[in-house]
């Protein structure tokens, strides 16, 4: 009886022993981050404790004021639970469960208090700002000609509690940078896709994280284009050159023919989205000058927004639009630089080939592919004129030429307003130097695409 009296005592004394040195630490993880917070934000909390959380407090502190904004307090056990598994608890914060709060920084601490012998305290914590006044938002009073499936800049002056200003066309965001010269004042160069319809509707805007937004309208008119179509007998095209070149180590599954259906739209999506991402490397300054140049004395084989319907034996394939000019000298001739710029990228990149894409700030880009040759590297300053490559066939490419076209934001355009200096001049410059026309002025003529040459077949 003896001994048993001194294990049931060794036992009593060794439980809580053995629960104080089981206890756990509790994390305490915030997903997804909050570095906004508006009328009642959401803030989840994600707690990881094998015992589970005793009590659960939120605290938040502004201008040396500390307030408790949710205290969570489950049964208490004198037997810690195991196993318990993770769980998320929503706290909403904000001017709604806070009326005292005004806009400014916030400090918000969560305390999590482990329930299990040891009890410990876990904490963590982080900074966000109160965004509850509205933004505001005017635009120019300038008149925007846009030719569809080309380009416009609008300056406009955002004010209010704002932290993200643009301009939409439709859905479609373009970024915004601070205009040169005018103190409080931004613009935005945007852009018209081939395919977007006339009637859409453009705003220049302002928003900020607790979901306000503000808009103002701007006066614009837009030139329907008409763009052409073509047949690609892929029979002509010398299907088992490109797409072995393209894809060497068969990787692509399928026929001849179904390779490259899927080189020419699934790796066409990809590759177009590669190009589009380089609009987060672009410099916020302008680095070209004047209107960009063109291959000169080249033959135009194909031009921006073709429609290509692609047939095999008689049969339609496959149908992509060809963003870009296809121009063709002498077999390996020089590429000359369109404007000052900076080089983002200068690697193979699937139907391009070989491929340069030059940064001339404010989101402005040139692509040039089909490249035999790279006379620069990325991170390299290039000047209006010099040879940074040589023509070629690499990549989706039925001969020799180079593949040129323009990016706004990430969204291909017609490079043909960009190569007029009258264009540029009405379009763009005048608004930075701060003498745009005025609502009531005499409208432009839009401007017309150079007549192209008969495409040659043999092009992709």
């Amino acid at each position: 009886m003896k001994y048993i009296l001194v294990i049931l005592v060794l036992l009593a004394a060794g439980a809580p022993v053995y629960y104080y040195v089981t206890a756990t630490d509790t994390q305490l993880t915030v997903s997804p981050a909050v570095k906004y917070v508006g009328f009642e934000t959401p803030v989840v909390i994600h707690e990881v404790n094998p015992h589970g959380v005793r009590k659960l407090t939120v605290t938040v502190e502004q201008d040396k004021t500390v307030v408790n904004v949710a205290s969570e307090v489950p049964a208490h056990r004198w037997r810690p639970e195991k196993n318990v598994a993770p769980k998320d608890y929503t706290v909403n914060i904000g001017r709604k469960p806070m009326p005292a709060l005004h806009d400014g920084k916030i400090h918000v601490t969560i305390t999590a208090v482990s329930n299990d012998f040891r009890a410990k305290t876990a904490t963590t914590s982080f900074d966000a700002e109160v965004f509850t006044a509205p933004p505001r938002i005017s635009a120019d009073g300038a008149q925007h000609y846009i030719n569809q499936g080309g380009a416009e800049m609008v300056t406009f002056t955002p004010g209010g509690a704002w932290t993200e200003a643009g301009v939409m066309v439709g859905d479609r965001k373009f970024t915004s940078f601070p205009l040169p010269n005018h103190p409080g004042q931004y613009f935005s160069l945007f852009a018209m896709f081939w395919n977007t319809p006339v009637d859409t509707p453009m705003t220049a805007y302002a928003t900020n994280p607790s979901g306000a937004i503000a808009k103002a309208g701007f006066w614009f008119k837009v030139f329907p284009k008409k763009f052409r179509t073509s047949t690609i007998k892929l029979e002509d095209m010398g299907l088992e050159r490109i797409v072995n070149q393209i894809d060497p180590e068969n990787k692509i599954p399928g026929t001849l023919v179904e390779r490259f259906v899927k080189i020419n739209s699934e790796m066409r999506k990809q590759n177009n989205q590669t190009l589009a991402d380089l609009r987060f490397q672009t410099e916020q300054k302008f680095l070209w000058d004047g209107a960009f140049l063109p291959m000169v004395d080249s033959t135009v084989e194909s031009r921006f927004a073709d429609d290509r319907i692609y047939t095999w034996q008689g049969k339609k394939v496959d149908e992509q639009t060809h963003l870009g000019f296809d121009l063709a000298k002498l077999s390996h001739s020089p590429i000359p630089a369109a404007n000052d710029g900076k080089v983002l990228f200068a690697e193979p990149l699937g139907i391009y080939g070989n491929c340069i894409v030059l940064d001339h700030g404010f989101g402005l880009q040139t692509i040039y592919g089909h490249l035999s040759e790279f006379l620069v590297k990325k991170g390299d300053m290039v000047k209006k004129g010099q040879t940074i490559g040589k023509t070629g066939s690499t990549g989706l490419a039925g001969g020799d030429h180079l593949h040129f076209t323009m990016q706004i934001d990430g969204m291909q355009v017609n490079a043909v307003e960009w190569w007029d200096a009258h264009w540029i001049h009405d379009r763009i410059l005048s608004k930075i130097n701060g003498d745009a026309p005025v609502a009531g002025a005499p409208a432009p003529e839009p401007v017309k695409s150079r007549p192209a040459k008969k495409m040659k077949k043999r092009r992709r």
